[in-house]
């Protein structure tokens, strides 16, 4: 049984993450959790929800993690406040620092998982990342990071994630489609215990192009070729119209799409926020609650934790 802690960062502090984590902290974990957030703000939270969690305060090293409570690393700020509703750049460096002090304590105690609230892509990423996936990506000198949307029924990831889809033509390259479904592949075996079938979609309806550049005939049907000859299970071109219909889905345990709405769409159709987003590629594996900011629910105590904990009882079942 694996004991390391689950790092947890709190993310945008105008959002309804803390409120989340409160009602997902319900029972004793078996493994220890280290939330990096504000204690401020976390206390405050603790009031307006009437929660009342025990609190370990982290030292310099993080040599005093306790099971059976919340380890906190406190990280200063004081612009909270329950009535603010929008998000600005404010936050920004709170934020930032966040996520260097949890990448530190993964670094230092060998940690192999971290959670984080979500952030808001527009004052935080500025444009710069499309996503946390890539941003993560960076501050760990990782390549081809892959973002696998994942239910236990089945799991989405797009070739392309947080691009306009103008852009998305010149990205679907055979080599990365590669990558993509190998490390994937590797996830499942290593850590699910199982073999998974893919689906592949065409970029086009029906998987049909007339032009000179035809992905489907260029990049797609010769990556699916590679991929079978090194034995994994995977079909496609498939029309992305009728691929999520349930006689399909019985085929399947990953879909690959060629761009983020093409496969997260009918996701969240399907199992709304029943599922978590994975980052794959980097030195340890992240997972998000599938939800945003959400900052208009501030403080109304109407948000439903499941995402988070499901991406907690993940890192438990799997022995991440």
């Amino acid at each position: 049984m694996n004991f390391s802690p689950v790092i947890i960062v709190g993310g945008e502090p105008q959002s309804i993450f803390l409120e989340i984590f409160l009602k997902a902290i319900k029972k004793k974990s078996q493994r220890p959790i280290i939330l990096v957030s504000s204690k401020e703000i976390l206390k405050k939270n603790m009031e307006k929800f009437k929660k009342n969690l025990k609190l370990n305060i982290l030292n310099r090293n993080y040599s005093n993690i306790k099971k059976g409570c919340v380890n906190l690393v406190d990280i200063n700020y004081k612009k909270f406040s329950f009535s603010k509703k929008k998000i600005t750049n404010v936050s920004n460096s709170y934020i930032e620092k966040s996520f260097d002090k949890a990448l530190e304590i993964i670094k230092k105690n060998n940690c192999s998982g971290l959670i984080n609230g979500p952030v808001s892509k527009k004052s935080f990423l500025k444009g710069k990342f499309n996503g946390i996936t890539e941003y993560l990506a960076k501050k760990t000198n990782s390549k081809n990071p892959v973002m696998l949307i994942y239910n236990k029924k089945l799991a989405v990831s797009p070739l392309t994630t947080h691009i306009p889809i103008s852009e998305v033509p010149n990205k679907i390259k055979k080599k990365d489609i590669i990558i993509k479904i190998k490390k994937i592949n590797h996830f499942y075996k290593k850590y699910l215990k199982r073999i998974p079938r893919f689906g592949v979609t065409g970029l086009n309806p029906h998987c049909e192009s007339f032009g000179r550049d035809n992905k489907e005939k260029k990049e797609i049907i010769p990556a699916i070729k590679v991929l079978k000859k090194n034995n994994i299970n995977v079909n496609g071109p498939l029309a992305a119209d009728t691929i999520f219909l349930r006689e399909n889905l019985k085929k399947f345990d990953v879909i690959i799409g060629m761009y983020h709405d093409q496969v997260l769409s009918p996701m969240k159709t399907l199992y709304g926020f029943d599922a978590i987003n994975i980052t794959l590629g980097l030195p340890f594996i992240r997972i998000s609650p599938d939800h945003g900011p959400n900052v208009q629910m501030l403080g109304k105590n109407k948000s439903n934790p499941k995402s988070l904990m499901e991406s907690i009882l993940f890192f438990k079942k799997h022995e991440i």
